[in-house]
Order: C-alpha cells, then structure tokens, then sequence
C-alpha cells in the first residue's frame, strides 16, 4: 500500500471534503481525487460516497479511517520518542482510555496528578466505549481505564479494578425551567422534562431504579451518551439533567443551570482498570493516591 494515498484519504475524512483537504495540503482538488481512486482500487472498495455536494465515509471507509488513526497516531508518537532519545530527554508514555460516560472535568481532575510527576510524562489519552477500551487494556495497548463502573469478573480480561472514589449526585435546571416546577424535591420531578444518559451508563440504572423507589414518573426528552452535550442542552431549558455534585459550582456557572435538589441515595462510583494488581506504574499510582486522598473535595 502506499501511504502517502492513505495520507491523502485520512486527510479528506478529517477536513470533511477534497476542497479542504487539499487547501490544507497545497495540492489540486482533481490531484487529490485521482489519490483517493488509487488507495480504492488498491484496496477494492469504495472509501466515499456523494451525498449532495458532501463526501461521507462508507462502511469501509470508517473502517479504514479507524486505522489510518492508528498508523498515523505511532507515526506522531515514533517522531517524538526518537526526538526525546535524540536530545537524551527520558519521557513517560502513558495511554489511558477514558469511558465516554465519565464527565471530561472529573476525568481531567483525576488525570492531573500524573502530569506533576518530576519525570517528563507524554499523556496520551482515548476516549470511547468502555467495552471497547476495555479490549484495548487486555493487549497493553493502554495503561490505565478510567470509567464509572468496575470491570465485570465475568470478563475473561486480566485487569484489576482500583475504586478512586465516589459522589452524591445533585439536579440542575435552567432558571426558566425550574420556576415551572411545582413542589418540594424530589417531587417536583414528576412530569418534568428529563435529560438522561445513555442506556449503557451505569448511572442510568440507578437513576431509573431511583426514580421507580421513589413513585417519580418524569417525561425523558433525550438520552446523552456525551454528559457535556447532555448539560447544553439542559442550559437551554431544555430539561433536567443529574451530574456529580463535586461539580455544582462549576456546572452552574459554566451552563447557567440552578440546582434543582440533591440526593445521597444516588452515588456515582469512579474505577481506575490497570493490567497490575499492585500499582506499580508512577502515574497511576499519583492518580489513585491523589483521589482517595482528595476526591470528595474535587
């Protein structure tokens, strides 16, 4: 294969289009095309397809993107290492997968303590599913997972489970929405709009089995995978939506949202996943060290 085309193609997926890609890349549109319809007849199959003036990505050219991502990625990485070794620099490589149901905030803070390590620490971070980041950990292709769950005994993945820490959950609602609703918390929440998360968050179990204890039927508007798409569109009004209660202040600040209520009963639980029982690797023990030393007050 010749990757200079794959280049070509990874380019075109990223800018959305050949006009870009190639404003990007200082060639001719028509250049660029020609490329691309070598790669395709390389690799027989059709990597783009024409939806009005637009290129979208077939089903194999999702796939061949997901890899270009990868080969590309090790490129960046090699150049850096072999620069590092060059100058004598000792760098700390460090992947960790982020479970997209973890909020980005709460996954910097817990993540911040390995970048004040003395060594120089390359942090190289993935988000996605958690099954899926939980395939990568179990070929050592990253370090460290950081989700809202523990990792299943079931799975026949050698990982160990390492809790970091726990939060109550509070409720917010934009200042218009939260003057409609009637009543004390939790009741209030009958019949209101709700924003939930997705239906492989942990926390969205708990949440329904919550809300059925306590005889609470509200109106579900939407389902978010993504917990910061989910808070814009409760900024708006929306509807209500649940978030870690160490976040209030920020949360409030950041959307516009008041706090609606809060609940002890709700808990979510925050897990480091490494392939070592006992921590070893300098930045995961600074990340499990400094969590349960100060989580509760992030």
């Amino acid at each position: 294969m010749n990757f200079k085309h794959l280049q070509y193609f990874w380019a075109t997926a990223k800018a959305g289009g050949v006009v870009r890609a190639g404003e990007q890349l200082h060639i001719s549109p028509q250049t660029l095309s020609g490329q691309i319809k070598l790669l395709e007849d390389r690799l027989g199959c059709k990597l783009f397809r024409k939806s009005g003036r637009r290129l979208e990505l077939t089903e194999q050219g999702r796939v061949a993107l997901g890899y270009a991502d990868q080969i590309f990625a090790l490129s960046t990485e090699m150049e850096a290492a072999i620069g590092a070794a060059a100058s004598g620099e000792h760098v700390l490589e460090f992947r960790v997968g982020i479970a997209d149901a973890v909020p980005k905030s709460i996954a910097y803070r817990l993540l911040e303590p390995a970048l004040g390590l003395p060594e120089t620490v390359r942090l190289i971070c993935t988000e996605g599913k958690f099954q899926d980041l939980l395939a990568q950990i179990s070929v050592h292709r990253l370090d460290l997972v950081i989700a809202d769950e523990p990792m299943s005994k079931q799975l026949s993945v050698k990982a160990f489970n390492h809790a970091l820490g726990t939060t109550a959950m509070s409720f917010f609602a934009s200042p218009g929405l939260k003057r409609t609703l009637k009543g004390t918390f939790p009741q209030n929440l009958q019949g209101a709009p709700m924003l939930i998360q997705g239906a492989s968050s942990a926390m969205r179990q708990r949440l329904e089995l919550w809300l059925t204890q306590h005889q609470i039927h509200p109106k579900a508007v939407g389902e978010f995978d993504d917990a910061a798409l989910m808070k814009a569109f409760g900024g708006e009004g929306r509807g209500v939506f649940m978030s870690p209660r160490v976040l209030e202040e920020e949360t409030c600040e950041q959307y516009g949202v008041k706090v609606l209520g809060r609940t002890e009963e709700l808990v979510e639980e925050f897990y480091a996943i490494s392939v070592e029982r006992r921590i070893t690797h300098p930045c995961v023990v600074a990340i499990t060290q400094a969590a349960r030393g100060r989580f509760f007050r992030l």
